[in-house]
């Protein structure tokens, strides 16, 4: 089902059928552009999608050996090699199972200086001309990346306080246990995100739906940093059943 609206709405019965059709649109824009740039996000969201992009990877025999990608975050603190980092988090689920050179992995250190660490990420995307397509996800809060609600947004690379909710979300990667969870993380400011020449937002179930639904229909706001999609030109909403409950004409 699709939604003329901008962003572009597409509702999928559930997060497989999602996955599977966005890790297709993928494959295939590498093979037309073996040199894309593209942005990756963590949490549980993307899980099915990196599983469905190895499948179709070892399927199709692509060639990852001159795709660049750039992570949206990690936390603050957390060395490459931890259990709860994102680093090894993608290793785990994308990184270690396609050819891709690691000099073209660009991830944010957790344990580097903030403030450098920061500054040097945001040259390594001019470098390498910007993101070609932004794989997002959407917190229970509306944040992307983790760029969390508040009264301004930051537009560029940054060090960032979690929210609570925030960090209750992540505490399946600190063995359950919230007050593991760092309370501060490294993230991609908005502008990288939104110069992205395509940008693809996932959600899946219920606890979505009211974040969606202001996306959709609700006004721009640095209170939901999703809203700020409305401004992109070439940007979706990959939406399972649940995700999109709120939405008139969805059901």
């Amino acid at each position: 089902m699709n939604f003329a609206r901008t962003p572009r709405v597409t509702v999928f019965p559930d997060a497989q059928t999602a996955a599977r059709v966005v890790a297709a649109r993928l494959a295939s824009a590498l093979q037309d552009n073996p040199q894309l740039v593209l942005g990756l996000a963590t949490g549980r969201t993307p899980i099915p999608l990196y599983a469905e992009l190895v499948r179709v990877s070892a399927a199709r025999g692509l060639d990852w050996s001159r795709v660049t990608t750039f992570n949206l975050d990690e936390f603050v603190g957390v060395p490459p090699e931890s259990p709860g980092s994102y680093r090894r988090f993608m290793e785990e689920r994308l990184f270690r199972h396609v050819n891709l050179d690691p000099h073209r992995i660009n991830f944010l250190n957790g344990t580097a200086d903030p403030d450098d660490e920061c500054r040097r990420y945001d040259r390594a995307i001019a470098a390498a001309g910007g993101i070609d397509v932004q794989i997002l996800g959407i917190g229970t809060n509306g944040h992307i990346g983790f760029n969390e609600p508040g009264a301004g947004l930051e537009a560029r690379t940054h060090r960032v306080r979690l929210r609570s909710e925030t960090r209750r979300s992540n505490a399946t990667l600190f063995g359950g246990e919230i007050d593991k969870v760092p309370s501060e993380a490294l993230s991609m400011g908005m502008a990288a995100i939104l110069q992205a020449r395509t940008a693809l937002l996932l959600a899946h179930g219920e606890t979505k739906a009211s974040c969606i639904e202001r996306v959709v229909n609700g006004p721009l706001t640095t209170e939901l940093p999703a809203s700020f999609l409305q401004l992109h030109a070439d940007a979706d909403l990959i939406l399972d059943a649940a995700a999109a409950s709120r939405l008139t004409g969805a059901g």
